[in-house]
Order: C-alpha cells, then sequence, then structure tokens
C-alpha cells in the first residue's frame, strides 16, 4: 500500500508539472487569457504562458508578396513567474506607422517598458514596424496593460481601415527661418546654424575595446529644427543609458513628441548605450521645450 502511494503521488506531481499554473497567484493563466481575449498556449519546458494574435487586419505584402501572419506578422506576450515575487512579461507588438506613437503610450501609461521599435522587413507595403515590450508585477496588471495596447490598434484600425501615410501635419515652408536664439536659450547651449536651420549636438563617452568614444565617433544626442518659428520640425537621436530609456520615452510622448526608432548603434560598449530617434512639429519654442524636459530626466 505505501509504495501504491507513493507511486499515485509521484504521478500527480508529473502531471501537475506539465500543467499551466491556473492556481498559482503569480500567473493565473485563466485570468490572462480572460483579460487580454487571446487564447494562449502553456510551455512546460519553460514555465512560459504565451498569448499571440495574428496582424490580419491589414494585408502586407513584402517585395510583392501578401505573407501570412504565420511568417512573422504576430503580436505576442509572454508571460511567467518573476524571481522576486509576481510576474514578468515580455512581447512583440506589429505596429503600422500612425500605430506606433499612440500604441506606445498606451504601453507606457500603464506601466510597460519600451524596449525597442524597429522594422523587420524590407519592400513591406504598408510599412510596418515592431515594437518590444516588458514588464514586471501582477499577472493581473500585466495582462491588463497588453489588452491596452492591443485595443488601441484596433481602435486606431477601427476609425481608419487602412494605415496612414502621414503625420497629417501642415507642409513645410520651402525655406527655413528657425530663430536660433530662441531655441538657444531654452536649450541652454549654442547650436550650429545652416540656411536657417539650427542643431544642437550634445556628447556623451563610452569605453569600446579600451578606447574611449564620444560625441564625434557619434555617442551623442541631438536636435536638428527646420521650417519657421509657427511651423517647424525637429528631428534627432537620443542617446541614453538602460535606465534612462523608459523616463526619456515617456517625456517625449508627453511633448507631444513621435519616436520613430528604438535601438543600438555599437556593442561591447561600456556603459551600455541605446538610441532613440524622434520627429515632431509644431511651435519651434513648444519643440525645444519638449526636448529640454526629455533631457532634464537623464540628470534626476
Amino acid at each position: 500500500m505505501k509504495t501504491y502511494t507513493f507511486s499515485r503521488s509521484l504521478t500527480s506531481l508529473a502531471i501537475a508539472a506539465t500543467l499551466p499554473l491556473a492556481a498559482n497567484a503569480a500567473l493565473d493563466t485563466n485570468r490572462v487569457e480572460q483579460i487580454t481575449g487571446v487564447k494562449g498556449a502553456w510551455s512546460a519546458a519553460e514555465g512560459v504562458f504565451k498569448v499571440t494574435t495574428p496582424r490580419n487586419d491589414v494585408k502586407i505584402a513584402v517585395d510583392g508578396w501578401t505573407m501570412p501572419p504565420f511568417m512573422g506578422l504576430a503580436s505576442w506576450a509572454a508571460f511567467t513567474e518573476g524571481k522576486m515575487g509576481g510576474a514578468m512579461v515580455m512581447g512583440d507588438t506589429v505596429v503600422f506607422q500612425d500605430e506606433v506613437n499612440p500604441v506606445m503610450s498606451a504601453a507606457l501609461d500603464n506601466g510597460l517598458s519600451v524596449t525597442a521599435l524597429h522594422n523587420h522587413f524590407f519592400y513591406d507595403e504598408p510599412k510596418v514596424y515592431f515594437m518590444h515590450i516588458g514588464g514586471e508585477g501582477s499577472a493581473e496588471k500585466l495582462s491588463t496593460a497588453v489588452r491596452k495596447v492591443w485595443d488601441k490598434v484596433k481602435e486606431i484600425r477601427g476609425a481608419n481601415p487602412q494605415p496612414g501615410t502621414t503625420f497629417g501635419d501642415p507642409p513645410l515652408p520651402g525655406q527655413s527661418s528657425i530663430t536660433a536664439k530662441t531655441v538657444e536659450d531654452i536649450l541652454g547651449m549654442k547650436g550650429q546654424v545652416n540656411n536657417g536651420m539650427v542643431k544642437i549636438v550634445i556628447g556623451r563617452t563610452a569605453k569600446m575595446m579600451d578606447t574611449e568614444v564620444g560625441k564625434e565617433m557619434g555617442v551623442n544626442t541631438w536636435a536638428a529644427f527646420a521650417g519657421a518659428d509657427d511651423n517647424a520640425v525637429v528631428d534627432g537621436d537620443f542617446a541614453v543609458l538602460e535606465d534612462q530609456l523608459q523616463p526619456v520615452l515617456k517625456s517625449l510622448r508627453n511633448g507631444g513628441i513621435n519616436i520613430v526608432a528604438i535601438h543600438h548603434h555599437m556593442t561591447h560598449e561600456e556603459p551600455r548605450i541605446l538610441f532613440l530617434h524622434y520627429w515632431g512639429k509644431g511651435k519651434s519654442s513648444d519643440l525645444a521645450r519638449a526636448v529640454k524636459a526629455a533631457l532634464d530626466t537623464q540628470t534626476k
């Protein structure tokens, strides 16, 4: 009888090890499915529960071929138990150009980190991008945040089934006439002036293979202004440490600046530096203030 009971217990444990941790408060897979509205799959080998939704609302062609979602056009979020308690989520969301920034704001506003924004293809029509997210907390909170992100995509496409092709702002004047002093006074530094345009460059330093690299080697934050003072554009690049990425993203989005890429430019640098590229339109003074507010997050 003792042998039978022991064997039965081992069998029960083996079966339990292969099932989703639905009863586990840290990772209630049933709740993840309920909140996200997407059926998931459990990986017993890795202890990960993954929900995946194909991006099939808009046909996407790559090099003239209509690509099925199975070939890499699906948004997903993977949940696992956090070592410090709670849960961790990582994921990737398929977005079109007019979805990127509203969807990014939805992620940031609901406690997720945005860790990369880039393309996966060439010659894709319409152009499609991939926004990587991450976060820690309760599975319910993380699932709710993921749902908010995916609902924002649906909201945008519900209002306009076809992806937009422009930001929709008024055209810029043919000749730039930015008042350099206005931009310089707000940012607190002198800029380069060229044909009515103004550019500010701020260097950082890092080491690669024991060699110091700085501003002129490409380790820099910059902002370039063109157009007119009342109808201007700013574009540029922020060089940030890993812990600075989320505050800078939040600040720029709160200032109405669009994020167009998040990636790295180097390997093996110390400290690790990430780069985010941005684009915004409005009054030159408002744009300069938005850039300054993002710069200020790096000094806190």
